[in-house]
């Protein structure tokens, strides 16, 4: 009998182990699948020198080195070099919208080149070296225009802006040693960047101009978003939350609750749009991942970002899963599973109760115009 229950002891603590294995596993997946970062493309003359202000910026994920603006496809370093493709060196910059601002992007961009310079940047002579704001949507052009006019009424500098505001028709990334040139040939690259006088030249420009800071998005009915975005959220007391949320929203966020499947307000809502935390705000997920999974509650392939949410392992009822919360105010969500639909393969099923859904058409109002540009990209991909 002590045998028996032995081994019987083995085969469950084993089958523990593979449960939580798998359960770490898919919440691995889902940090690596996270979505929701928006593009955003520039020409400012050498894309080596173009990758370093971007890299640094807390919310960009990622920078890459390549061509945009000819008419030649596929490109090579060498061809472009020629001045003969109409393209541009340029970088495309992954960022998460929620963290930093496309005119964030572009006041960084202004300040890494010489905006009056239509020949060039700096030593590099010649098209390719031209500077433009590529833009993807009408959300990235009026922003890129809008932010040209401020500059040209500034009076900051004393020649007239050339830099150009064009559609994005294609980008084509740069040949791998092109790839985060800075970091790869640090004492090549600083020497290449002083030679070439672009520091100095930048100095001239930008040295006493203080930086400008784009106004706030209106508040509309956002709850805590500002606070979420700023650092400041707190979370509400239990007692106040009561007062604020139905009964099923305070039973799901704040007691693990879960509600009835097919009987909840957006297990079949196919209106484009965000869904955010019913209780801070916090942008969670999008309508462009969402997908019926026959289970009768909300099911994304992945979040916004991979800061929105977290997912803990999850041992109640009997059952090892994977539970998943709201970042800032720590609200019951769902849980993650690994059978979803591609490109993720993880379907995260969610309690209608802990979201709140943002249409489209209301993004600006309600303080989230930021992530129209993923709306736009999306449209333009099809």
């Amino acid at each position: 009998m002590k045998l028996r229950l032995a081994l019987f002891a083995v085969f469950v603590a084993a089958g523990g182990v593979w449960l939580l294995g798998a359960a770490r596993a898919r919440e691995e997946r889902a940090a690596k699948a996270a979505g929701g970062l928006a593009r955003a493309t520039f020409a400012g003359g050498c894309f080596w020198c173009m990758d370093p202000p971007y890299s640094k910026l807390p919310g960009v994920a990622s920078v890459v080195a390549g061509y945009a603006g000819g008419r030649v496809k596929n490109p090579s370093y060498e061809l472009v070099s020629t001045g003969t493709t109409g393209h541009a060196e340029s970088v495309q910059v992954s960022y998460d919208p929620a963290r930093v601002s496309y005119e964030q992007l572009l006041e960084v961009f202004w300040r890494n080149i010489d905006p009056t310079d239509a020949g060039g940047q700096f030593c590099d002579r010649g098209s390719q070296y031209r500077t433009v704001i590529f833009y993807e949507g009408e959300t990235q052009r009026r922003a890129a225009e809008a932010s040209r006019r401020a500059l040209e009424a500034s009076g900051v500098l004393a020649r007239p802006v050339v830099t150009e505001i064009a559609p994005l028709a294609a980008f084509y990334p740069a040949e791998d040693y092109h790839q985060g040139f800075c970091r790869k040939n640090p004492a090549r690259y600083e020497s290449y960047r002083m030679g070439c006088g672009r520091d100095r030249r930048l100095d001239e420009l930008w040295g006493k101009v203080k930086e400008r800071t784009p106004a706030a998005q209106p508040a509309g009915d956002r709850k805590g978003w500002t606070s979420v975005k700023d650092g400041s959220f707190k979370k509400p007391e239990p007692e106040a939350l009561r007062k604020t949320l139905t009964p099923l929203q305070y039973k799901v966020t704040q007691e693990g609750g879960t509600e009835f499947a097919f009987r909840n307000e957006y297990w079949n809502n196919h209106e484009p749009g965000i869904y955010v935390d019913v209780v801070s705000g916090e942008p969670l997920f999008s309508s462009l991942d969402k997908f019926d999974s026959g289970t009768g509650w909300p099911s994304f392939t992945r979040p916004l970002a991979a800061t929105s949410v977290t997912a803990r392992s999850d041992a109640s009822f009997g059952m090892l899963r994977t539970e998943v919360r709201s970042t800032a105010a720590d609200s019951h969500l769902g849980h993650l599973f690994d059978d979803g639909p591609r490109p993720t393969g993880l379907r995260y099923c969610i309690n209608s109760a802990a979201l709140r859904f943002v249409p489209l058409a209301r993004l600006e109002q309600e303080g989230y115009g930021e992530y129209r540009v993923l709306f736009e990209q999306a449209q333009a991909s099809r």
